[in-house]
């Protein structure tokens, strides 16, 4: 197989011929005079033919010199007004971003952060998933997960955001109806609704302070989004394990109350999660960026 010419010496011989000098390409360049002779003479002796007729004060195309500047010229044009469009993209907070995170994140507060951000940054589209299923990012050219809990993939980067905790929570309604546990034991013969409960029951891990209780609870609804074990918590239908962000604002109004409000679910964390640190798109780090500064209530501070 011929060798094949190298894109760098054509590149310099059109740098030549267009300032007419290998002085003056050198400079443009940033190389020495003669290392801009040799690669035109490379590409010469490659080609089999002289391109330029070298004098002490010109230089002259030859006629083959002619066809082949004009048959290179424009293709390099468009090759470096496609490394100008990438490199201006890189750089710049624009193009399309797709995200993916938990189904709890379907909420005004974070809807209220995104519009903001959308808004800061006009070029920028994003294209939400929202499922909670983990996502292989790389497969399903995800650019950044948001997750709750332990991370499973250990070659992502990972940057955390915040972290998450649950609270035992019920409606007035309920509460009017039923005496209260008064220790996390006696959950097992309250109704409870269930987030993942299998045949109707689950069990939870709460703590207070050092001390850890995992209790097997049970009631009328189980779902797999939190959206629904709200729903039916609200309507006083059993004690729910509910995550600060659909908790908090709820309590705040009244239209839930904590049940053994010393008790919680560990903590976990939130984080960000991207393929690689080389390269990030400055659209994926404003977006990083954004969410490390939201102080939005749908997880609390890191500590």
């Amino acid at each position: 197989m011929a060798e094949q010419t190298d894109l760098n010496d054509i590149a310099v011989f059109v740098r030549v011929v267009q300032l007419e000098s290998f002085s003056r390409a050198a400079r443009a360049l940033g190389m020495p005079v003669s290392t801009v002779s040799r690669k035109v003479t490379t590409l010469e002796e490659r080609l089999g033919v002289t391109l330029l007729q070298r004098t002490t004060r010109k230089l002259n195309l030859t006629a083959q010199g002619r066809a082949y500047f004009d048959q290179c010229s424009e293709p390099l044009s468009h090759l470096y007004d496609a490394e100008r469009v990438i490199t201006q993209t890189q750089n710049r907070p624009e193009g399309l971003l797709r995200v993916s995170g938990p189904v709890m994140l379907e909420q005004d507060p974070f809807y209220n952060f995104l519009s903001a951000f959308l808004t800061s940054y006009p070029g920028i589209h994003v294209d939400l998933h929202f499922t909670n299923e983990f996502l292989d990012l790389i497969a399903d050219n995800i650019d950044m997960a948001i997750r709750f809990g332990d991370l499973r993939d250990s070659s992502l980067v990972a940057q955390r955001l915040g972290r998450s905790v649950r609270y035992l929570v019920a409606s007035p309604d309920y509460v009017a109806r039923h005496d209260l546990p008064t220790r996390p034991e006696q959950l097992s013969q309250y109704p409870c609704v269930m987030i993942n409960g299998r045949n109707n029951e689950a069990d939870w891990h709460l703590v207070k302070g050092r001390r850890e209780v995992t209790v097997r609870v049970s009631g009328p609804v189980a779902a797999h989004d939190f959206h629904i074990v709200t729903a039916f918590a609200l309507r006083g239908h059993g004690i729910a394990l509910l995550p600060s962000g659909y908790a908090d604002t709820r309590l705040t109004t009244g239209d839930l109350v904590r049940v053994l409000p010393d008790w919680s679910s560990p903590q976990v964390h939130v984080h960000a999660l991207y393929p690689t640190r080389r390269f990030m798109p400055s659209r994926l780090k404003a977006f990083l960026d954004a969410l490390k500064a939201w102080d939005g209530p749908l997880w609390l501070p890191s500590r």
